[in-house]
């Protein structure tokens, strides 16, 4: 069976640890889109750990974790995370990196820093990793893929001075920066090589027939349905489909391999970058949630940034489900919320003076303002439980009044950071 684990709103939901915990049961892990611009944060019996490039599946020695196709691949950062993981006591996992994947260039960071530096204050909040001007090279075909990185020598170096060539003229007079050299860019390519070549493989192939063996998949997405640069928030989104129907694309595979998506949800809401966020809230009440948000506070995995927070957001969420195609909802962080006395919730949205429940373009939902209701909270802690049951009756109100209002049925409830801090929920 093939299940997808994907994110139903900004990003940062917890589809690590949901990945982590289902990967006990699968035998390969896919990451299938996006690069090292987000991160999975992962807490088990090795330790804590802040994932990038690899799939959060890595933890076991009986998985087979691959680099994509679609993936922005950082050969450094990839080769790096396999050592931190391992220095931290986790047997080498089974790497294996689609030989169609594409490379982060040295110089797609560096345009990506120039640009949001000479945007200023009109800046999308990149993290600088250079993923739209990688994903900007890869659909105007100057990328390269790593099967290009076991070209003969001549080949390769006059594709890069044929790109080279161009990229001179941007550093040269729209950023003012110092021009790049094709030998040096080479010698970085050589130094790629060299690290990935053991892991390289023709990945479709290798899913195809795993698949026929009837192996079980997980494919793990980054960021969440409202950053994918279609259907999300744009122009403030990643540059990669965040969509489960993506992994088919971005791992290989056919579309009607998909059985199961599961969408990850939080019992709040939080997002890093910019971009419309209309159950946003601030100050201290935004800080209180998020220091005790998350799994040591809601601070982005990469970045360090400190997380946007808000109420749960129904509006987005059953938008983000439905664009999805989920079959199951796992709701994270419902532990975190249990200090409130009330937990408003986001049921509507009000744009010049009509209220809807439609999530909107991005012209109009910069003018949205929330529509609340508020629940009772449960003022107790509820990590150790095992059983839906056992739930505070408040707890599982908010639960229920959420299922109700997104449409799709919450099947898992997490119930702390750890891998078994988790309670399935019969439907």
């Amino acid at each position: 069976m093939v299940k997808a684990i994907v994110g139903a709103n900004w990003g940062d939901e917890g589809k690590g640890k949901i990945t982590d915990m289902l990967a006990q049961d699968s035998d390969i892990i896919v990451r299938f889109q996006g690069g090292a611009n987000a991160g999975h944060t992962i807490i088990n019996n090795y330790g804590k750990f802040a994932l990038h490039t690899l799939p959060s599946g890595v933890f076991y020695d009986h998985t087979t974790s691959i680099i994509g196709n679609g993936v922005a691949l950082n050969i450094p950062v990839l080769f790096n995370e396999i050592k931190e993981i391992v220095d931290k006591g986790v047997p080498a996992p089974k790497i294996l990196v689609s030989d169609r994947a594409q490379m982060v260039m040295p110089y797609h960071i560096l345009f990506d820093q120039y640009e949001e530096e000479r945007l200023g204050g009109k800046s999308f909040g990149s993290t600088k990793s250079g993923i739209a001007p990688f994903y900007s090279d890869k659909y105007a075909k100057i990328g390269f893929q790593v099967s290009e990185l076991f070209m003969e020598e001549k080949e390769l170096k006059e594709k890069l001075e044929r790109v080279l060539a161009q990229k001179n003229v941007l550093l040269e007079h729209l950023y003012h920066k110092p021009l790049m050299d094709v030998d040096d860019i080479y010698n970085t390519l050589m130094e790629y090589k060299e690290m990935v070549e053991p892991y390289v493989c023709n990945v479709s192939a290798y899913l195809d027939k795993a698949i026929k063996e009837g192996k079980n998949f997980l494919l793990e997405g980054q960021l969440g349905t409202l950053k994918d640069p279609d259907h999300g928030i744009y122009p403030m989104v990643t540059s990669s489909s965040t969509l489960a129907a993506y992994g088919a694309i971005g791992a290989g595979i056919p579309p009607y391999s998909i059985e199961k998506v599961i969408t990850v949800c939080k019992a709040y809401s939080s997002a890093v970058g910019a971009g419309a966020f209309v159950s946003e809230i601030f100050g201290d009440e935004a800080q209180e949630m998020r220091v005790r948000g998350g799994d040591g506070g809601e601070f982005g995995a990469t970045t360090g940034r400190p997380r946007r927070m808000g109420w749960f957001d129904c509006v987005a969420s059953r938008y983000g489900c439905r664009l999805q195609g989920t079959t199951d909802v796992a709701f994270t962080v419902v532990d975190v919320l249990g200090y409130l006395d009330e937990i408003p919730v986001c049921v509507g949205y009000e744009i010049d003076g009509e209220v809807t429940t439609e999530f909107p373009v991005t012209h109009q939902l910069e003018k949205a303002k929330p529509v609340l209701e508020v629940l009772p909270g449960w003022k107790c802690d509820i990590r150790g439980i095992k059983k839906y049951e056992e739930l505070p009756e408040n707890c599982r109100n908010y639960i229920e009044f959420i299922e109700k209002h997104i449409g799709y049925p919450i099947t898992m409830v997490s119930n702390g950071p750890g891998r078994e801090d988790i309670i399935y929920r019969n439907i």
